[in-house]
């Protein structure tokens, strides 16, 4: 039996977070409807405070997600979800971007100049990656 299955990332502000990793990916945000979002406030099925506004659009607050640009086919969706607490360890499970031995370092730069902090490098025989965090601190590797 086969399962379909999205990554969630535990985020203190979705929004701006699945902008930057649609960025880094070449993804695209999932759009939001605002009608059908006032449609629920309307009809008590949703509050006010359930939204915000993130690039003058109404969104729900609690979450955003990205999706690769040839769709579910293809790789599966990412939710950035609100949660309260900040980040305070290592994620036990990360993301690996892969871009080929001989992109890595460009990649790096580019991420890095887009607020990615590189924390370490690492090696397995011929194989190298540079481990990143994103803006709120979450490790990804380039290999």
């Amino acid at each position: 039996m086969s399962y379909d299955f999205q990554v969630v990332i535990d985020s203190g502000d979705p929004h701006p977070l699945a902008d930057w990793w649609a960025d880094a990916l070449g993804w695209q945000v999932e759009a939001q409807d605002e009608a059908v979002i006032r449609e629920l406030i309307e009809k008590g099925h949703a509050r006010e405070d359930d939204t915000t506004t993130h690039n003058g659009a109404l969104v729900w607050r609690v979450g955003a997600a990205i999706r690769h640009p040839d769709g579910l086919e293809r790789a599966p969706r990412v939710l950035f979800q609100l949660v309260p607490e900040h980040k305070s360890v290592k994620n036990r499970s990360h993301l690996d971007i892969r871009v080929g031995a001989g992109n890595i370092e460009a990649e790096v730069a580019r991420l890095t100049a887009k607020g990615a902090k590189e924390l370490h490098r690492g090696r397995q025989g011929p194989n190298w990656w540079v481990t990143l965090a994103d803006p709120e601190g979450n490790e990804f590797c380039v290999s």
